[in-house]
């Protein structure tokens, strides 16, 4: 169990946080009267109390909601739990989203001192029961939900759909198949064309949000702009070249230019990332022909089920 230190509100994005002494939190919203509250993953963030005391210890003084934290909290060494675990504080109920975050405009704090903690040390969560929460309160921590679905996420690359001179059909077709066979589809991206901006969003993706199965769409052909492939191998940290091989083996009893799909299938500590074709047509069928058995390899990989019997 952990105690809160503080609860830190901001009226405004982009200003530091303030103290209060207790706060009301709204089941998927988060804490109202906070800027950073809404209908979005990140809507409470929690960061250690031993964090900010060794960040203290290094001769500089922050006061609690320097680095954008809501809830300082003595007990839990945040960053080491994985997404999914829950915890509760009376009647509230929050459920971890996503671990650190990408700081793309630099807080007050980072401008002043030249380092911020929050990026790779605080953690997300959704509200998923709503309460009031007091400072001097308890945080219980509960595991995972055993029974909760699988997570993914769906990445459509192309350079006309990401300026808006054409509509994304493949993503929306993959997201809805998913969600229909059980999936939690927690994000959606629509990327253009090129390999840093899909390896950065791979790795949050992976890493971070900790989902179990990303499937990109598009950037898988013989154009100079197709490196799809190129950006997916670039963050393997293994193989599964099963899979790709299993979609174009299928795709050729369709046509023949299945051969010239590049798409691979890769490992990323415990996410599975594959590249689909980027029309909806080959799309679905793709992932028709790989959905039966990707559950079955997710939990090996989750390590909720055994190998198959020798």
């Amino acid at each position: 169990m952990g105690k809160i230190h503080a609860i830190c509100i901001s009226d405004e994005r982009g200003t530091q946080k303030y103290t209060v002494p207790a706060a009301t939190f709204q089941e998927d919203w988060g804490i109202i009267g906070d800027a950073h509250a809404g209908k979005w993953h990140r809507q409470v963030s929690l960061l250690g109390l031993e964090k900010i005391e060794a960040f203290r210890a290094k001769g500089v003084e922050v006061e609690f909601g320097a680095f954008g934290e809501n809830l300082v909290v003595e007990g839990f060494d945040f960053r080491h739990l994985p997404v999914g675990t829950r915890f509760t504080c009376g009647e509230v109920l929050l459920e971890m989203t996503q671990i650190g975050k990408e700081c793309h405009a630099h807080c007050q704090i980072f401008q002043k001192v030249g380092d911020c903690i929050m990026p790779r040390e605080g953690v997300f969560a959704k509200v998923v029961h709503g309460g009031t929460i007091h400072v001097g309160d308890t945080l219980e921590m509960l595991p995972p939900d055993e029974n909760a679905p699988l997570r993914a996420a769906v990445v459509t690359l192309s350079d006309k759909g990401a300026r808006g001179e054409r509509e994304d059909k493949s993503g929306p077709l993959l997201v809805q198949m998913l969600k229909d066979a059980g999936y939690d589809v927690v994000e959606q991206l629509l990327l253009p064309d090129g390999e840093a901006p899909l390896k950065r969003e791979l790795i949050r993706l992976s890493d971070s949000r900790q989902c179990n199965l990303v499937l990109t769409t598009g950037g898988t052909g013989f154009s100079p702009r197709d490196v799809t492939p190129e950006a997916t191998m670039a963050v393997a940290t293994r193989n599964a070249p099963g899979i790709a091989e299993a979609i174009r083996a299928y795709s050729m009893q369709i046509t023949n230019r299945a051969m010239l799909s590049r798409g691979a299938s890769v490992l990323r500590g415990g996410t599975l990332i594959v590249n689909l074709p980027g029309s909806p047509k080959a799309a679905k069928e793709s992932l028709d022909c790989i959905l039966p058995a990707l559950q079955h390899g997710l939990e090996i990989l989750k390590g909720t089920a055994g190998e198959c019997a020798r």
